[in-house]
């Protein structure tokens, strides 16, 4: 890397928290100076204006979480095992493996009217996460893991949701009583279609 894109990826490393906890309407170009400690010159040769920099930190988040998702992933050897998982990286909504909480949620709620290229990007990801739930449920009807009959998008489709939903639930009431009756019903679900 050149010392220009070591100072872009050290910007967008100090801004992508702050923009995940504080919003992107919320966040100003003094925030992120204050935590960069780099002139308002200086932010501006890396980035045309705060909506540039804005997408590289809602990426930058999204890879965050995406790259620990697939590292807790990886240790699961049955499909079963994958859904269990995935759904206990996300069940701890207090202490979120991005800070901040969830990128897709956070970014989605604030863009969907407001930000037409972060709503893009907040969707691809949300398509990626219902395929990647899909493709782990069709893995297991083929192992014979899993009940033929299954449906397996409708219920990535609702496991997805209702795990976002969990998500907003317990950062609003600031515990994770509600993720915990979740994760118990989608755990459920899953160990009724095992064959």
């Amino acid at each position: 890397m050149t010392k220009g894109e070591e100072t872009r990826q050290f910007i967008i490393e100090k801004a992508a928290p702050i923009f995940n906890t504080k919003g992107i309407a919320a966040t100003s170009m003094s925030d992120i100076m204050e935590a960069t400690k780099l002139s308002k010159g200086s932010m501006y040769v890396h980035f045309e204006n705060k909506d540039v920099l804005a997408c590289a930190a809602v990426d930058h988040n999204m890879k965050i979480l995406s790259t620990k998702l697939e590292t807790a992933l990886r240790e699961s050897k049955s499909a079963k095992e994958q859904l269990f998982a995935y759904i206990e990286f996300f069940s701890n909504p207090i202490n979120p493996p991005v800070i901040g909480g969830c990128p897709l949620l956070n970014f989605g709620t604030e863009a969907d009217d407001t930000n037409p290229i972060v709503k893009e990007k907040v969707n691809t990801a949300i398509k990626r996460g219902q395929s990647l739930l899909t493709s782990i449920i069709e893995k297991g009807i083929a192992n014979k893991e899993f009940n033929p009959d299954w449906n397996a998008s409708e219920f990535a489709t609702a496991l997805f949701a209702m795990l976002e939903g969990g998500h907003l639930m317990s950062r609003v009431s600031g515990n994770n009583d509600n993720m915990k009756t979740i994760e118990k019903s989608l755990k459920k679900i899953i160990s009724e279609k095992l064959i």
